[in-house]
């Protein structure tokens, strides 16, 4: 196996080592060594908080103690702080040495981070799914293909469906809605001449995460096309042109009225 095709196979089969594993897709799971953390382990919402938290500021290198304080509870709670973040470590490290600090929760002063070294989260692995498969799409399709299934069979709904309402989660969740809904329409593009009714399918993937996402319109209406459903091409286009009537006042885009026009002609 080269190089590149042993990467690609590592990507594939993901990091089914770690000791760690998290999904915020859909629904928030945590698994430590293979068996998922139940509900009672974590014993308090504000542990979860924080943990939740930490992810979806994974990218920094620290976050200070008092705004992570502000940015969750309003209020002057260092003592909910601590015991979150006691909470945190007691259920990813139950055997973790007394006095010994913390391998997955990372403190450098008065601010924190989540070390992931040894963290496999689902999020972080669709985006290098996604990455790779943008990467290699014009010089090796049929790889591309394959990464961008493994990376939409990662989206099982929002995420943190359960922090919602949460201002500190939006950043993220609007972030993972743009890169799956990017991954659905180009794995639908790709494929659509050859599987007509799977890329159908995952054009309504995206529609369920956005139903304005004009791309996804556009791929359903050539795939109809393909399995020589005209009256479909048409009562797509009009679905699309009334969800954005309704939305925003305005209409489809003229790339998407002419593949109306060119199907049309045809």
């Amino acid at each position: 196996m080269n190089t590149q095709a042993h990467s690609i196979a590592e990507l594939l089969h993901g990091k089914d080592n770690s000791p760690i594993r998290i999904y915020t897709l859909g629904q928030f799971k945590v698994y430590r060594d293979g068996a998922e953390i139940s509900a009672k382990e974590w014993s308090r919402d504000k542990t979860l908080q924080l943990l939740q938290f930490l992810i979806s500021n994974r990218s920094r290198s620290g976050i200070h103690k008092e705004l992570i304080i502000d940015r969750l509870w309003d209020a002057d709670s260092d003592r909910d702080f601590k015991v979150a973040l006691h909470g945190i470590v007691k259920v990813l490290e139950p055997n973790r040495p007394a006095r010994t600090e913390s391998s997955y929760i990372i403190r450098n002063g008065l601010s924190y981070h989540i070390n992931l070294s040894n963290i496999w989260i689902d999020i972080d692995h669709a985006e290098q799914l996604i990455i790779r498969a943008n990467n290699i799409a014009t010089t090796q399709p049929a790889e591309s293909i394959l990464l961008l299934r493994a990376a939409t069979d990662l989206y099982t709904g929002t995420y943190l469906p359960n922090r919602l309402y949460e201002d500190w989660s939006s950043e993220e969740r609007e972030r993972m809605q743009i890169l799956f809904l990017g991954a659905f329409t180009d794995l639908a593009q790709m494929i659509v001449s050859d599987q007509p009714m799977e890329a159908i399918r995952l054009a309504q993937s995206a529609l369920q995460i956005d139903p304005t996402w004009e791309d996804a319109y556009r791929i359903q209406m050539e795939a109809y096309l393909y399995k020589g459903n005209r009256p479909m091409v048409i009562k797509t286009y009009q679905h699309c042109e009334s969800i954005l009537r309704e939305e925003f006042g305005i209409s489809p885009l003229p790339v998407t009225k002419s593949v109306l026009n060119n199907i049309l002609a045809q």
